[in-house]
């Protein structure tokens, strides 16, 4: 019924304004900057994205291209991104910050992130993920798209057991390893945990309708070299692109810690982690037969400049 609908888009108009209100979005300026947000949100692409033109930054924040260049004009003469010619096609620059660019994000970054670590503090745990639940169903809900969702986040109590179970399950299932696997996973997690070291190293936990369906991790191999370890998605969840994106957020981090080189260490026969890998510009650099874990395997090193 019309009135019914009225009712809801009001509803849907309420919570907007008071959301709008609570992160800030009607502030001329964010975080006592002299940015707005939309050209926050424009830095925040460049930051997190490689080889991006004007044209896909207006694409992805559905923004007038007219006002995208007008923006990228005024970051360009400030001294906040570079252009550099696309190879593809002569019509098109790719752009990305200059250090300059990246020391005047970072601490709106870091703000933001106050900001939002302020809001959740408000609530118990609990009520935090019933929150972070609620928002990636409208997310999905809204972006149509409800059965590929997911989400990424930092690991939590129990997370860590949890990988090592179901690395040792899996792994058996699937190709018949021994418990051996299972031990040098819990090695490998627990050396994560004692030496962690926040600034170099990171986990991600892909979660879906409330339960981890992967996970990744980024470990200081040596001072100019991170190492990708146990990425692992479940079979429930495979073919949404996951894999893909854990990695990707572990080559994104690298980079952005200042790390030169990333490796890796794997198996042949785990093909589907290995295409990941070469589309992530990984380079098998070495092969070594071994039977550590029950039947023979090839293990392989892979690597890859930042």
């Amino acid at each position: 019924m019309p009135d019914e609908t009225g009712h809801r888009a009001e509803l849907v108009r309420r919570f907007n304004r008071f959301y709008t209100r609570e992160i800030g979005v009607l502030r001329e300026h964010l975080h006592e900057s002299e940015f707005s947000l939309t050209e926050v949100r424009v830095l925040y692409e460049l930051a997190h994205r490689a080889q991006l033109t004007a044209s896909d930054v207006a694409r992805e924040l559905s923004l007038n291209s007219g006002y995208v260049s007008r923006i990228v004009s005024r970051f360009e003469k400030a001294g906040l991104l570079s252009k550099t010619r696309s190879g593809t096609d002569g019509r098109a620059a790719h752009l990305s910050l200059t250090k300059k660019g990246r020391s005047v994000f970072e601490p709106l970054e870091a703000a933001s992130q106050r900001e939002i670590v302020a809001m959740l503090e408000r609530l118990k745990v609990a009520e935090q993920h019933q929150l972070i639940d609620a928002m990636t169903q409208v997310q999905s809900l809204l972006s149509g798209d409800e059965e590929r969702s997911y989400v990424l986040r930092d690991p939590e109590a129990g997370d860590m057991g949890w990988i090592v179970h179901r690395h040792g399950v899996l792994y058996t299932q699937e190709y018949g390893w021994t418990q051996g696997f299972e031990a040098l996973t819990a090695e490998i997690v627990a050396a994560f945990v004692r030496n962690f070291d926040r600034s170099s190293e990171r986990c991600w936990i892909a979660e879906r309708h409330g339960r981890i369906v992967g996970s990744v991790f980024v470990v200081r191999h040596d001072a100019e070299t991170a190492q990708l370890r146990l990425l692992y998605v479940e079979p429930s969840a495979r073919g949404l692109g996951i894999g893909k994106r854990l990695v990707d957020e572990c080559v994104r981090f690298a980079k952005h810690v200042g790390y030169a080189k990333m490796i890796l260490w794997t198996n042949s026969v785990l093909v589907d982690a290995r295409r990941i890998y070469e589309a992530a510009e990984f380079t098998l650099v070495e092969e070594v037969e071994h039977d550590d874990f029950g039947p023979k395997l090839v293990g392989q090193t892979w690597e890859r400049t930042l």
